[in-house]
């Protein structure tokens, strides 16, 4: 039995059912191990913990290239996979509550933003590191930003999508711009268009990320469960 059809929520095993899903289109793999292309993201799942999904896993990976995982339990792979690195992740579940309007100050601009966005993007996502991002993660989603003074300040977009729910990803200002709102705004903006499609919007953190966990709390989402974050890497 695989462990997505044990799962008791989709969510459990989220990059699973993203890639059997919304994302199916860009799932490299089969039914043993499934990954995101390198340039989309780094994410990748296996059905089950079995030394056969492993080892599928590991056919999708090039030599030292690097994988992250999110798990209910931590995990052990077999061959030629090692850990590098794992952590817990907190998955908290909205909708964002609060007044949906766009309010920041008059001199700045909320505008989606597309594939010729996608230097400043990068720019802004490696200055300030809220998560991987690479140069077709924009397909995965919309994605939002904010301009101001001729410069992108802040984005948020979406990224991981399954049957009903929608991941929200990317959350960051620019540190000239912070204490403007922007985040806040951005997160409003990007779960008020997932709730209009009839889904629920989500999000991961850090555990440990207190700033951002306090944002996304006062913004209604709440704690749904931990998850285990493991970063795998093959060797040969």
């Amino acid at each position: 039995m695989t462990q997505h059809q044990t799962s008791s929520h989709p969510l459990d095993h989220v990059i699973w059912a993203s890639l059997t899903t919304q994302h199916r289109s860009f799932a490299q793999g089969d039914d043993r191990a499934r990954r995101y292309p390198a340039a989309v993201a780094p994410f990748a799942a296996v059905a089950d913990n079995s030394t056969a999904s492993f080892e599928a896993l590991a056919q999708l990976l090039e030599p030292d290239e690097q994988l992250i995982l999110f798990t209910v339990d931590e995990v052990t792979p077999t061959g030629n996979l090692e850990v590098v690195q794992t952590m817990d992740i907190d998955q908290m579940i909205g909708p964002a509550t609060g007044d949906t309007e766009f309010r920041t100050d008059t001199s700045a601009q909320l505008v989606q933003l597309g594939t010729n966005d996608v230097a400043d993007m990068t720019a802004l996502i490696r200055l300030t590191n809220p998560g991987p991002f690479g140069t077709r993660t924009i397909e995965l989603g919309k994605f939002f930003g904010v301009r101001a003074d001729g410069r992108l300040a802040a984005v948020t977009g979406e990224r991981m999508h399954l049957d009903g729910f929608t991941e929200i990803t990317a959350v960051c200002a620019h540190p000239d711009y912070r204490g403007r709102g922007y985040p806040r705004d951005l997160i409003r903006a990007v779960s008020r268009d997932i709730v209009n499609r009839g889904e629920t919007p989500f999000l991961h953190v850090y555990r440990g990320n207190a700033p951002a966990v306090g944002l996304y709390t006062k913004l209604g989402f709440r704690l749904r469960r931990t998850l285990r974050l493991t970063m795998l890497r093959r060797t040969s």
